[in-house]
């Protein structure tokens, strides 16, 4: 019962001064917000707490005095890094160009080891379903897309135009990383021929197209391995 005793008076001392020193660190921005050197301090800071409370054998003073340490070394950082650029540069992620001008660019996307099924996704979570929509799309430090569309994508909608509008399919993938996709091809009764033929006449082999979109509407969009122009300065 002694160690119950003082896993729960560890508890009701050390979380409130967790808690005060997380908002300390934090702010009111959300954790999927935050630089990645805060996110690690908050990482350290809950494995300490963490084992102190559930090892009654390990002294309680140290862990307070850890918890108060790495907010006020925290604080250092933050100061730092708004007073020297390059400082924070070096502790944080640059943000990364991974589309330009409705192209992929391959090589970065690789170099933050994202998949091509993230970068799909967190696309069409900025509501971008054609990828040569896309003017800039960037990597954020902390990990989030953020997305410029070309200027003749119009904001405007059918509805504000009080004009009847066509129902918009969403594109299926059918070249992937230089390997034609052949399930997609068949929900699309197409024949991977066809495909080919497509790429063929927009000068386009196969094995050069890093992802290729088709729909009745658009045909076939392509984004090639190579050909990207030279990335845009996104420095701080």
């Amino acid at each position: 019962m002694k160690d119950y005793y003082m896993v729960f008076l560890r508890i009701i001392s050390i979380m409130p001064l967790t808690i005060l020193f997380t908002i300390f660190v934090m702010g009111k921005r959300p954790i999927g917000e935050m630089p990645v050197f805060d996110f690690l301090i908050i990482i350290t800071m809950g494995s300490v707490v963490g084992a102190d409370i559930a090892d009654p054998s390990i002294h309680h003073l140290p862990t307070a005095f850890a918890v108060i340490v790495l907010a006020l070394f925290q604080n250092l950082v933050s100061r730092l890094t708004l007073k020297y650029r390059g400082f924070g540069r070096f502790i944080s992620f640059e943000p990364t160009l991974i589309m330009e001008n409705g192209r992929f660019i391959v090589k970065n996307i690789r170099d933050i080891k994202y998949s091509i099924d993230e970068i799909l996704m967190m696309l069409r979570e900025k509501d971008v379903f054609h990828f040569k929509e896309v003017k800039y799309a960037i990597i954020e430090s902390n990990g989030k897309l953020s997305v410029l569309k070309k200027s003749e994508v119009k904001p405007l909608t059918p509805k504000d135009m009080a004009i009847a509008g066509e129902e918009e399919e969403i594109p299926s993938v059918v070249i992937l990383e230089g390997r034609l996709d052949k399930k997609s091809i068949a929900k699309l009764n197409m024949t991977e021929d066809h495909v080919i033929t497509m790429a063929k006449q927009q000068s386009y082999r196969i094995s050069d197209i890093f992802l290729a979109n088709y729909s009745p509407k658009t045909g076939l969009t392509i984004s090639p391995y190579r050909g990207e122009e030279p990335p845009i300065n996104i420095e701080h």
